[in-house]
């Protein structure tokens, strides 16, 4: 592979504008190369022989006898450029210039623009290389004062009677160290323990203070890895052995300043927090609590470590990317200029810093040793998750299930080309409003699972953070090819279904079993249901977890912090209001119709047809209560102007569904007037507000400045189906009808192109947004600290 593929590959996605623009520099020096090329003289072919000077003057001594020349005139002589190092005076920065001393040459113009372009570079990402680092230790130094509260708190925990026996306890803390030492030593290599020795005799001198309280000596032991951030928080120098001894507050002293951030949201705490209950002031010392506090400190300590190898991984791509570029031009130009130009490198911060793979020594010591038990291993499979491993039987699996799912949709439409299923006739009306309802569910889910796939290929293909987006685990993250094994599975099943249905009921030996034959697609739904909720590691436990736990808070809407994967998820569910009235039929079906002789009464029910409102309702009703409870909270007043959009799709929903049991004209004009204002809303807010498109003073004239997808027209004609399938609903409110078309096929047509649309949406969704991320460099979720201070708190206020 070469460099500049590797580089682009190795770029952490929302930082690609600060890494160095390898692409363009490649360019000028292959300006330069041309130039050169075209002014190069013509070489005579010379067809006489030739003696090798190199051997001739290597034996006859001719080259013995004269003294050499100083090294130092020869560099003078032969210097192509001098970089200084130079002082803004608008923000006191340093930044580097490049002085080309050869731009008097032949073509020199043109080596002048690149050196010009490559200090441009240099100094950008020095700059951000910078405030990064600023972060990171501003970050350490907030770290260790939660690792202070923590420490202190699980001390006051396990000991909430205080000391008693000092001597026992002291012998008891001794052996503790002891134990975890030697584990710790047993569990990590021996080039490891080398590397890390100098961090490891700090965790080990540092101590507490002595004070009056009985409690310091004993609780020294327990305070010793406190300080593991502290000594890089000013320089890149060791800390001398003095400032480790240096005094510090007691241990058990910090909680009187400390409270517990309330983090979780829960229903109870936004109610209480509407009704303005005062929350408790002093801490509550349980077991419960120092969980919720280790494990809230332990999601941090693992996202800051992310960040810290971020932060290396573009340090040391960034100067293997600038070593790469000045090779290539001392190549092109026979020049020897790299020399000069990779010093300035090492020596900038960039190069020499240090503070960031010492603050990850630090922060892994520390980690290992308060999180994971001392056990070097298991800390670090938390510090650093592997990615899932592509298995051969995942390939395997899925090109099995893919084939089956070809071969039973083949089956299907012969048996329903043979027998006319699908044909608007009376004699199939007992199938298609009975059964066709019960399967359709499964084929619209599937649907939206390869929809869902395709997304993920696209998205890493375009390289949009994805995972980040959505705030899934690093490393569990399903890929395209889980989605569709999943997809394919449930397929093989649902048809499997169908084709047994069918087959039975031809049959004369099976059709006296009527009843088992209809209980197959409720025993499919059960099964789904039974493995979605499964408390087993099967199936992609983690990621069925979240997707319950995004239901859950789409379902209480206004009742839990809204975040980018719920009203996402809600989305989702808009499209999908024909598979919901699909599970509302199975309790219809099943509980009150006769299913044993395909009969029921579920639309002449006043009770049926009032909840087919309300299902088609909810999806819709809960994005509004998310856009209120987003407007109440960040006060933003397109998030008002969302909630109208999503108040005029639930009018429109219902005067269609209304018009849909009730043939009237007053229905009707009614219908049509509302799903126009619905439609044009949704699709000015679609390609506006949710893909950012239609700007017409952007560079990509009516798209927008950035597009991850290079071809233009991509994106028109996604802006023109997204437009088109938008129109589905007219098929309700015109009533069309076909001969060779069930009214229950059409209608599951339409649902399946309300999820195509959907799927559309889903890809230029998530590309704007990872673009929004892209220009705030926003690389890292936040993470909530348990503990606050009562200095941090009259400083926010």
């Amino acid at each position: 592979m070469k460099f500049g593929k590797e580089f682009r590959a190795q770029m952490v996605p929302e930082w690609q504008d600060a890494y160095m623009d390898y692409s363009f520099l490649k360019t000028l020096l292959k300006e330069v190369q041309r130039f050169k090329q075209r002014n190069r003289p013509p070489v005579t072919p010379n067809r006489g022989l030739k003696r090798k000077m190199t051997l001739y003057r290597a034996f006859s001594g001719l080259t013995r006898h004269n003294s050499p020349p100083n090294p130092s005139e020869s560099d003078i002589e032969s210097q192509v450029i001098l970089v200084n190092s130079v002082r803004r005076d608008g923000d006191g920065s340093e930044s580097y210039e490049t002085k080309f001393l050869m731009s008097a040459d032949e073509g020199g113009e043109y080596e002048l623009v690149y050196f010009r372009r490559l200090d441009d570079e240099f100094n950008k990402v020095d700059k951000f290389y910078r405030s990064k680092v600023e972060e990171v230790m501003k970050e350490a130094a907030l770290l260790n004062k939660q690792m202070d509260a923590f420490i202190a708190f699980r001390l006051k925990v396990e000991n909430p009677q205080g000391w008693f026996d000092r001597s026992a306890e002291l012998t008891r803390i001794s052996n503790d160290v002891a134990t975890s030492t030697a584990t710790l030593a047993a569990t990590t290599p021996s080039g490891v323990r080398a590397s890390r020795r100098v961090a490891h005799m700090d965790i080990i001198e540092e101590g507490g203070s002595i004070s009056n309280h009985e409690q310091s000596d004993e609780s020294s032991d327990e305070h010793k890895d406190v300080n593991i951030i502290k000594p890089i928080n000013t320089s890149v120098q060791e800390q001398k052995p003095s400032s480790i001894k240096a005094t510090r507050p007691a241990p058990l002293e910090v909680l009187k300043r400390v409270r517990i951030n309330n983090t979780m949201e829960t229903p109870r705490s936004t109610i209480k927090e509407i009704l303005n209950v005062p929350k408790p002031e002093e801490l509550n010392f349980t077991r419960k609590n120092l969980r919720k506090v280790e494990d809230q400190l332990k999601c941090a300590f693992v996202e800051f470590y992310h960040k810290l190898r971020l932060l290396k991984s573009y340090s040391f791509m960034n100067t293997l990317a600038f070593s790469k570029i000045m090779k290539k031009y001392d190549k092109i130009t026979s020049r020897n200029a790299s020399k000069s130009y990779l010093k300035m490198v090492d020596n900038s911060f960039l190069g020499s810093s240090d503070q960031v793979t010492k603050l990850m020594e630090r922060v892994e010591a520390t980690f290992i040793k308060h999180f994971s038990n001392s056990n070097r291993t298991k800390g670090m499979k938390i510090l650093r998750p592997q990615a899932r491993k592509e298995r051969h039987r995942l390939t395997f699996s899925l090109g099995f299930f893919a084939g089956c799912t070809a071969a039973l949709i083949l089956a299907i439409i012969l048996i329903a080309r043979t027998r006319r299923l699908l044909d608007y006739k009376k004699e199939n009306d007992q199938y298609m409003e009975n059964m066709f309802p019960l399967y359709s569910l499964f084929g619209l889910v599937v649907l939206h699972m390869f929809m869902y796939a395709a997304n993920i290929f696209f998205w890493r293909r375009y390289r949009v953070n994805y995972s980040f987006i959505f705030g899934f685990k690093r490393g569990r993250e399903l890929g395209y090819r889980e989605v569709f094994l999943l997809a394919f599975g449930l397929a093989v099943l649902a048809q499997a279904c169908v084709l047994l249905n069918l087959d039975m009921e031809m049959d004369p030996k099976t059709m006296e079993y009527e009843a088992l034959t209809e209980l197959l697609p409720l025993g499919l739904v059960m099964l789904v249901v039974v493995i979605l909720i499964c408390p087993f590691n099967i199936a992609y436990r983690s990621s069925r977890f979240f997707l319950l736990t995004c239901l859950l808070h789409c379902l209480c809407a206004p009742l839990y912090k809204v975040t980018l994967p719920d009203f996402f998820l809600a989305d989702q569910l808009t499209s999908q209001v024909q598979a919901i009235r699909s599970l509302e039929f199975y309790v219809c079906y099943y509980g009150w119709g006769d299913y044993k002789h395909r009969q029921n009464t579920c639309k002449s029910s006043g009770v049926y047809n009032t909840f087919y409102f309300i299902v088609a309702v909810i999806p819709y009703w809960s994005r509004l209560l998310q856009c209120l409870r987003r407007l109440f909270e960040e006060k933003d007043p397109m998030q008002g102007y969302n909630g109208l959009k999503y108040f005029a799709t639930i009018v429109a929903v219902c005067v269609r569904t209304a018009y849909s049991l009730d043939k009237g004209m007053g229905w009707r004009v009614i219908a049509w007037v509302s799903s126009i204002i619905a439609a044009i809303s949704s699709t000015y807010w679609d390609l506006v507000i949710d893909w950012g498109l239609l700007q017409k003073n952007s560079r990509n004239r009516w798209l927008r400045d950035k597009l991850l997808v290079p071809h233009k027209s991509v994106y028109f004609g996604a802006m023109a189906l997204n437009v088109l399938l938008r129109l589905a609903w007219m098929q309700t409110v015109l009533n069309f009808q076909f001969s060779f078309l069930h009214r229950q096929a059409l209608i599951a047509i339409v649902a399946g192109l309300e999820i195509i649309r959907r799927g559309i949406w889903n890809f230029f969704r998530l590309e704007n947004e990872h673009l929004n991320n892209v220009g705030k460099y926003r690389a890292f979720k936040s993470v909530p600290l348990p503990f606050n201070y009562d200095e941090e708190q009259e400083k926010d206020e």
